[in-house]
């Protein structure tokens, strides 16, 4: 296992390959990343994407934009798409990737940083502080807003 932690303005040939990966975890579609992953390529964002990589693989990744489609629109931006390889878990990918995207957001100025999810204990262990609760964009239960100061 060779894991390589990037952001994807170092590796911008990889933009396509990382939609595609992403949509197929998510279930949203390619076009939306392409998208957010466009504007952050051209420095029109400093809200970006970050990638775990095994070799060439992407194995674990996380992107952060102004909204992770809830009804809480003050609270931004927010981290999203947060997934890691299930044959990967466990070896502290996600942590690594949050750590990384918290300061590389601090060094451009930006914080604090939110995250919806409905894990609890997880993000915890990362420096994450429960906020509040939030509804999600047609979902029926509430969930879990997280802030990172």
């Amino acid at each position: 296992m060779d894991l390589t932690y990037i952001t994807l303005r170092e590796r911008p040939m990889l933009e396509k390959k990382a939609a595609e990966w992403f949509s197929s975890k998510w279930y949203v579609p390619e076009e939306a990343y392409l998208e957010c992953m466009d504007a952050y390529l051209s420095g029109q964002t400093e809200l970006g994407w970050y990638l775990c990589m095994d070799g060439e693989r992407i194995v674990g990744g996380m992107g952060v934009i102004e909204n992770d489609f809830h009804d809480r629109k003050d609270l931004t931006p927010n981290v999203c798409a947060v997934y890691t390889e299930e044959d990967y878990r466990k070896l502290g990918i996600a942590g690594h990737l949050l750590d990384m995207t918290v300061e590389d957001l601090r060094a451009h100025g930006i914080s604090p940083v939110y995250l919806l999810t409905d894990h609890t204990g997880f993000y915890e262990r990362y420096g994450w502080e429960f906020y509040c609760m939030a509804q999600g964009d047609g979902e029926p239960e509430m969930a879990r807003m997280y802030i990172h100061r």
